[in-house]
């Protein structure tokens, strides 16, 4: 019988330079270990990497206890926990959610509390700021996948999040995923 599968994520962060990827992968890889899950991108001057990395108990302790050695190879800030499965709730319904507005301060924020109140998880979230093509203006667009449970009315959570998007002057589509 195989031996389980125990999970470990891993947070780096630290200057970006080419290379970082192929080292990290490496050694992951050398420690028989397999990276499940990830996240990764450049904001500002500044690399962050979040993953999910699957492999024997042992084989990720070894991972753990290599964090600081890793970490000076790569000039990184490493930070590492324990997790298990997650646990999946088959009452939940996946939505995404585009929001694109003027940017200003509070747009996330103001997202989310509405969710929160509301009971509804955010699984994940990305936001750009950018330049509008022909005036200029600072733009800001958020993409957000939310976890709704099965008995929320969807069309009444829809004309709410509506309203409150059109209080807020936000551009917004509140869709299921597509799977």
């Amino acid at each position: 019988m195989p031996a389980k599968k125990s999970s470990l994520v891993l947070t780096l962060l630290g200057e970006d330079r080419s290379g970082i990827v192929d080292q990290l992968s490496k050694a992951i890889f050398d420690l028989d270990c397999n990276i499940n899950d990830s996240r990764m991108t450049v904001l500002g001057g500044e690399f962050a990497i979040i993953l999910l990395i699957e492999g024997n108990w042992n084989a990720l302790a070894k991972l753990e206890s290599n964090c600081p050695a890793l970490e000076q190879q790569l000039g990184m800030k490493i930070m590492a926990r324990q997790t298990r499965g997650r646990r999946r709730e088959s009452e939940l319904l996946p939505y995404e959610v585009d929001v694109v507005a003027l940017d200003r301060p509070g747009i996330v924020h103001h997202l989310a509390s509405f969710f929160s109140r509301r009971k509804i998880n955010i699984e994940d979230m990305a936001t750009s700021s950018y330049a509008a093509a022909h005036t200029g203006s600072a733009m800001f667009s958020v993409h957000i996948v939310v976890s709704i449970p099965a008995d929320v009315h969807i069309a009444s959570l829809r004309e709410e999040f509506m309203e409150f998007c059109d209080a807020m002057n936000l551009d917004a589509v509140l869709e299921p995923i597509k799977l």
